[in-house]
């Protein structure tokens, strides 16, 4: 039995209709993408329609991931789709 507290955490990066890229964390990137595509997943994506994913990075915990994930928001859309290339693209 596997339990959400042991799978591994992603922050991802979403590239929006409008030029915006939102940053999130999750367990599972293509189950969380599918509820922003449905307007359910967060505000900003309800707002802000996403086009796909440009990039994840894994961390070994949901600590690591949120901690990143404070640390990207921090940046510029420039800088977070410069930051997508060196993560894992989809």
């Amino acid at each position: 039995m596997t339990d959400k507290v042991d799978n591994m955490w992603s922050v991802y990066l979403l590239e929006c209709v409008n030029g915006k890229v939102y940053t999130g964390i999750t367990t599972d990137v293509e189950v969380r993408f599918n509820k922003h595509l449905t307007g359910k997943g967060a505000k900003f994506t309800k707002m802000n329609s996403p086009l796909r994913i440009i990039g994840t990075k894994s961390c070994a915990n949901r600590s690591e991931a949120s901690q990143l994930e404070y640390q990207v928001k921090q940046l510029s859309a420039l800088q977070k789709r410069a930051l997508s290339l060196d993560w894992t693209e989809k």
